[in-house]
């Protein structure tokens, strides 16, 4: 994505550079580090559903990588575990070195920055998930101090440093298993939109394949782990297409990988049609067979299209023992312009989630932290709370993904869903009162779930709630997370869990259900919080 999408509705460049310290995660049993060698199969079906850690490692403040410079909080455990906990099996982790990077000729990448990057990675990779690492910003020339520009004229000099860089990262994650996957780069090419050029192709096939040699050449389980390799762009027309990629060779991997095998695999992203996904205008805010109003639908880019364009990845590649991994793909929030936009954006995940699976494949959604008008978010990093259940149960029924044992609770993949009323999300009905209460449902042939935000609108903190609603008859709550739900039918007491029943005047918190029903998916009504009507 560029990086103009990826700071939507972000603030503005912090002004001073924010690094948590060098310390290191928990550090893995040699047992523990040993190399399972899946085959490509098992490795797509192991990976499950996927998530992007976007607008933290890559972010910068004037060419200064920054994890708080675009608006986001620390990283924190806490979110991963929130992540993990919603199901997700793989955290891909865009990373920028810009500045960080000293000078010629050994351009050793700042150890403190580095230190951070395998704290951030411990955090996932310690808690069982795969986990995928990049060079992300240093190819993009809109952003101060990049590098690896595939059409500049000192080449020479490019492919040194991003040999050295790739030898520094590469050794620092040598003993970790192939639960972690390393990434050549991200979306190079030359910023012009239209057919690739000569020779700008031919030097970002020369960095992959440096790359591959460099990464191999470090030893452990380098030697044989999976490694991500994108073409321009990562683009899937001009990767499968006739625009000069090609796969680099690879000559130094080990020895026990068997011959017949493969450890590369295919890098590309997922972001069509444009004008639904990421253009922040509310003009095309619905996709898909169950799009209500052809006003709001894009012309192009509906399930036919995507299932073909992926096939391209299948018929290029998997069949010749190479997986791909749609690194990115996503729509943003524009239920300001159409309260059912959030239906939409499920139905599109959850197709692009069961189109890669069909074609031998795996998939990260691209969440940049921002929630709200124009953001991907599906978490809010600061409280640690899901803020698009609706989405991420899509996401995880996909991927053939099982209910996690601690909430949030998503439903049983063996339910098929189907489209929600396009009434949803609705706010509640009430008078005024000291909240404001939101629903999101998504519902499928016997169940649904809820996404519950409520704000406080008073003038004065809440310390601890309760919120009083009424499900529609034949409605039962199953599992719940965020707060605790008694009874499971009729009027409801949800009560806040300990982390977030503080809520300052204008704060919210998000929490939610999941529901059987007998016919009737609509959202509760008559909300009170504390014994007050919500609006």
């Amino acid at each position: 994505m560029s990086s103009k999408v990826r700071r939507a509705g972000l603030a503005v460049f912090a002004a001073t550079l924010v690094l948590a310290g060098a310390v290191y995660g928990v550090t893995r049993s040699t047992a523990a580090n040993a190399a399972v060698q899946l085959t490509a199969p098992q490795l797509v079906a192991d990976m499950g559903a996927g998530w992007n850690l976007g607008n933290q490692l890559e972010a910068n403040a004037n060419g200064i990588p920054s994890e708080t410079a675009w608006g986001n909080p620390v990283i924190t455990q806490a979110l991963i575990d929130r992540v993990k906990a919603s199901g997700f099996k793989t955290i891909r982790i865009p990373i920028s070195y810009l500045g960080k990077i000293g000078s010629a000729p050994n351009y050793t990448v700042d150890s403190a920055w580095l230190n951070r990057v395998q704290e951030v990675v411990n955090y996932a990779y310690n808690s069982g998930l795969y986990v995928l690492i990049n060079m992300h910003g240093d190819g993009y020339k809109s952003v101060t101090g990049s590098w690896l520009i595939c059409d500049a004229s000192d080449q020479t000099t490019i492919k040194a440093k991003y040999q050295k860089v790739w030898q520094q990262v590469a050794t620092k994650f040598a003993s970790y298993n192939d639960h972690l996957i390393l990434e050549s780069m991200n979306e190079e090419f030359d910023g012009q939109y239209g057919n690739p050029t000569q020779p700008c192709y031919s030097n970002i096939v020369a960095y992959n394949q440096i790359f591959v040699d460099t990464v191999r050449r470090t030893g452990g389980t380098n030697a044989s782990r999976w490694l991500l390799i994108p073409g321009w762009n990562t683009n899937i027309e001009y990767t499968t297409g006739s625009y000069g990629f090609s796969l680099p060779t690879d000559a130094y991997r080990s020895s026990s990988i068997p011959s017949g095998e493969q450890r590369l695999m295919i890098s590309v992203h997922y972001y069509d049609p444009w004008d639904f996904t990421g253009q922040e205008d509310g003009n095309i805010t619905q996709w898909g067979a169950a799009a209500t109003n052809s006003a709001k639908k894009s012309t192009w880019g509906q399930e036919d299209y995507m299932d073909l364009t992926l096939k391209k990845m299948y018929d290029t590649f998997v069949t010749k023992g190479y997986p791909f991994f749609v690194g990115e793909y996503g729509s943003i929030d524009k239920t300001s312009a159409d309260p059912a936009n959030n239906t939409y954006r499920a139905n599109f995940a959850k197709a692009l989630v069961t189109t890669v699976k069909k074609y031998g494949g795996a998939s990260a959604y691209w969440d940049n932290g921002y929630n709200g008008q124009y953001g991907f978010g599906l978490f809010n990093r600061s409280s640690n709370t899901v803020t698009q259940q609706g989405i991420i149960s899509a996401i995880i029924t996909a991927a053939g993904g099982t209910s996690p044992t601690t909430p949030p609770v998503t439903p049983s993949p063996t339910k098929t869903p189907v489209t929600p009323s396009p009434t949803t999300p609705t706010s509640s009905p009430g008078g005024t009162g000291t909240c404001r209460v939101v629903n999101a449902v998504n519902a499928w042939n016997t169940g649904l779930t809820n996404s519950i935000t409520i704000t406080n609108t008073g003038s004065t903190a809440i310390n601890g709630w309760s919120l009083v609603f009424t499900l529609p008859a034949g409605q039962t709550i199953t599992g719940g997370w965020s707060a605790t739900y008694s009874p499971t039918s009729g009027t409801v007491t949800a009560t806040n869990a300990g982390y977030n029943g503080n809520l300052a005047p204008g704060g919210s918190a998000t929490i939610g259900y999941q529901a059987s029903h007998t016919g009737n998916a609509a959202a509760p009504t008559g909300f009170k919080l504390n014994g007050s009507t919500c609006s």
